[in-house]
């Protein structure tokens, strides 16, 4: 891949960017410690993924918070375990206090002496602006899941953003690459919008890993490249 024309990195930011994994299973420790339970992480993390794609695609205008605080009161009822309104809302407002992979904050910052760095998150704006602090980068357009009123992979969600680029930073669609971890919420419904993709394989499926806390996909899409991390991107992007 000629990464010459390329003016403009999307990026995914749950999962790619910030580890959302941990910060899922971090924030769901207040409830298993309650209910003395011995469920394992990749059990956990399983159950959370199927949760909590159902609830965003049956309501997609639902802020981020809100279906966070749904998914780990319906994983409550599922597991048989007790909780509160005070737990749900906690887990739903944990994300500003998810961790950025080691290797975002570096990579971001050598990718922006080349690129523009664009946002698409199946997030709400105050969500992100905590992840952001985190990653220490400035984006040159943010489009979230409350700006769209869908999360991905609904097909709106990429067509959005080509527009919006478009209209307001001048930005062709030939002139994008899309950066993702997942192929449910974004390699698949990219490539379905014409979007050449990396895929950043932080689970390393292709090795074998787990899907964690991604929804599965039944026909794998085939990525344009891929890397297990973002600091491998990077450099090749800035070769």
């Amino acid at each position: 891949m000629d990464t010459s024309s390329f003016t403009t990195l999307t990026f995914d930011c749950y999962g790619t960017l910030i580890d959302w994994e941990s910060g899922i299973w971090d924030g769901l420790q207040m409830m298993l410690l309650a209910n003395g339970s011995d469920k394992n992480r990749h059990e956990a993390l399983v159950d959370f993924a199927a949760a909590e794609s159902a609830i965003q695609a049956e309501t997609p205008s639902m802020l981020y918070p809100e279906v966070l605080s749904r998914t780990h009161a319906q994983l409550a009822k599922q597991w048989g375990y007790q909780t509160t309104t005070e737990m749900d809302e906690r887990f739903g407002a944990f994300v500003p206090y998810w961790n950025a992979f080691e290797d975002s904050a570096d990579a971001l910052r050598k990718l922006a002496k080349r690129y523009k760095l664009v946002i698409l998150s199946n997030v709400d704006r105050t969500s992100f602006a905590g992840s952001n602090a985190r990653l220490g980068v400035h984006f040159d357009a943010i489009y979230t899941a409350e700006d769209i009123g869908s999360y991905k992979p609904h097909p709106q969600n990429f067509p959005h953003m080509l527009e919006a680029l478009e209209r307001d930073h001048n930005t062709a669609p030939h002139q994008v690459l899309h950066v993702a971890q997942s192929l449910f919420h974004d390699i698949k419904p990219g490539k379905a919008a014409g979007l050449p993709c990396i895929w950043i394989d932080r689970q390393d499926l292709a090795g074998g890993g787990s899907w964690g806390a991604t929804a599965h996909v039944e026909n794998v899409p085939e990525p344009d490249k891929r890397f297990t991390s973002l600091a491998a991107f990077a450099d090749w992007a800035c070769s």
